[in-house]
């Protein structure tokens, strides 16, 4: 019996609760995104999601053109930043040499000690990847 019954005084609904109670699982993955794999030659696999959302998108754009960052800040830098930023939001998992790194957390203390040669297919799988599934995003 639940508190509005019991405050009515009337006979409480014994009727299913929940889709559980009627025996009907809906196994609804509502977080799930699609994702892609894309091999970054002798680097490892990348998984990474399909979309960014607007407000990542409006975020991407500032980082470009340089209104996040210092004034010290050179173009270089940027660019590394925005590999960063796209690492951070779009992969999802990172597998070299049979090692499979993934969480946020994880991938990014990866990707910073990642040997220079990696930094660069990460770059380029990033930039690939943009060109085909977000062209309307620029690649750094």
């Amino acid at each position: 019996m639940g508190k509005r019954s019991r405050r009515r005084g009337g006979p409480a609904d014994d009727g299913p609760s929940s889709f559980a109670d009627l025996g009907i699982d809906l196994d609804l993955d509502l977080d799930a995104e699609p994702e892609v794999t894309r091999t970054i030659g002798e680097h490892g696999v990348l998984t990474l999601r399909l979309g960014m959302s607007p407000g990542t998108r409006s975020e991407y754009e500032q980082l470009l053109k340089g209104f996040r960052s210092t004034a010290a800040a050179t173009q270089e830098d940027r660019w590394a930043r925005a590999v960063e930023f796209l690492f951070e939001r779009l992969v999802v998992r990172w597998e070299v040499a049979g090692v499979a790194t993934s969480g946020q957390k994880d991938l990014l203390r990866r990707l910073r000690v990642a040997t220079r040669d990696e930094r660069h297919a990460i770059r380029d799988g990033l930039r690939q990847h943009l060109a085909e599934h977000l062209p309307d995003v620029a690649a750094p």
